[in-house]
C-alpha cells in the first residue's frame, strides 16, 4: 500500500525505473476510498461515469458540471492516489481558451492534481499551454470514444502502417508538449510496446495496449463485475459483485416478507411503562 501521495513525480519515477502503475476509474466517494485502501497509484474520474454510472450511450453526452460533480466526490476521499479528470467532449475542443478555463475549473474547483484530453498532434499547442499554466496533463490517443462516431464505432486502432506511425508520431508530441502521461486504448500490443520503448518521460498506461506498457487502467465496474451484460475484451472481471449484490438484496427481500427481518437485534427499546401510560 502506498505511504505517501503519488504526484506527478512519483509517475515520471516509476518509468524510468520500470515498476508498472496502476490506475482504476472511480465516479463517487465509496469507490474512491476502497481503491485508495487497495493501494492503486492512480484514480481516473472517466467520462465514463456517462456509460457506467448515468446510463447515457457514450460519453458524448456527457457535462462538464457532470464531471466536476464526480470529480468532487472522488477527492472527497481524501486518498494518496493521484486523480485525474477527464475533459468532457467539446470542453477543450473549440478552443484554447475553452480549454485552458475549464482544466483551470477542474484544478481550482475539484481539487484532483490532473486533466486527460482526447486527441494527438492536433490537441498539443493546447497541452503545452495547459503545462505551461501549471496544469498537469494525461494524453489519450488510440480508440478514443469521444470520436467513436467519426472513428465508425469501437475499433482497434494502428493496425495499417500509416496509422500504427501516426499513433506514434502523437504520443512523441504529447510528450514534446508535455503530458506526463499517455493512455493507449484498443492498441496492438506489440505498437503499444514500441510507443512505451520510444518515450523517455511519458508513462504509456494501457487499456487492451498489452502488458508492455509502463502501467495499466481498468474500468472499476468492469473489474469488479458489477455487471453480467457486455465486457469489452481487454477488461478482465476480478470478482463477481453482479452476483453477490444480487444474492444479497434477494436474501434481504425474502426476511423482509418472512418477517425474520428486522431481527430483535436490529430494533431499539422502548419501557413498558411509556407504553402502558399512552392513551
Amino acid at each position: 500500500m502506498n505511504k505517501k501521495a503519488i504526484t506527478t513525480s512519483t509517475i515520471k519515477a516509476m518509468k524510468q525505473q520500470g515498476e508498472p502503475i496502476t490506475m482504476v476509474t472511480a465516479y463517487d466517494v465509496a469507490m474512491a476510498r476502497n481503491v485508495n485502501e487497495a493501494g492503486v497509484e492512480m484514480i481516473l474520474v472517466g467520462d465514463s461515469v456517462g456509460n457506467v454510472m448515468l446510463g447515457y450511450g457514450s460519453t458524448v453526452p456527457v457535462t462538464m458540471e457532470e464531471m466536476l460533480h464526480h470529480t468532487k466526490a472522488v477527492m472527497r476521499a481524501c486518498g494518496l492516489a493521484l486523480v485525474v479528470a477527464d475533459m468532457p467532449f467539446m470542453s477543450y475542443q473549440a478552443s484554447i481558451a475553452d480549454g485552458l478555463y475549464n482544466a483551470a475549473r477542474f484544478l481550482k474547483e475539484t481539487g484532483c492534481t490532473a486533466v486527460k484530453l482526447e486527441g494527438g498532434s492536433e490537441i498539443c499547442e493546447l497541452v503545452q499551454k495547459m503545462v505551461a499554466a501549471g496544469i498537469p496533463v494525461v494524453g489519450h490517443i488510440g480508440l478514443t470514444p469521444q470520436s467513436v462516431n467519426q472513428m465508425g464505432g469501437f475499433k482497434v486502432q494502428g493496425k495499417d502502417v500509416d496509422a500504427a506511425q501516426k499513433l506514434l508520431d502523437d504520443a512523441k508530441a504529447l510528450e514534446a508538449a508535455g503530458a506526463f502521461a499517455i493512455v493507449l486504448e484498443c492498441v496492438p500490443a506489440a505498437l503499444a510496446a514500441k510507443v512505451t520503448a520510444e518515450l523517455k518521460t511519458a508513462a504509456t498506461i494501457g487499456i487492451g495496449a498489452g502488458n508492455s506498457c509502463d502501467g495499466q487502467v481498468l474500468v472499476c465496474n468492469d473489474l469488479l463485475g458489477f455487471s453480467d451484460g457486455f465486457c469489452p475484451k481487454f477488461a478482465k472481471k476480478y470478482s463477481d459483485l453482479h452476483g453477490s449484490i444480487v444474492s444479497a438484496v434477494q436474501q434481504y427481500i425474502r426476511e423482509v416478507k418472512e418477517r425474520s427481518f428486522p431481527a430483535p437485534e436490529h430494533t431499539f427499546k422502548i419501557d413498558d411503562e411509556v407504553l402502558e401510560k399512552l392513551y
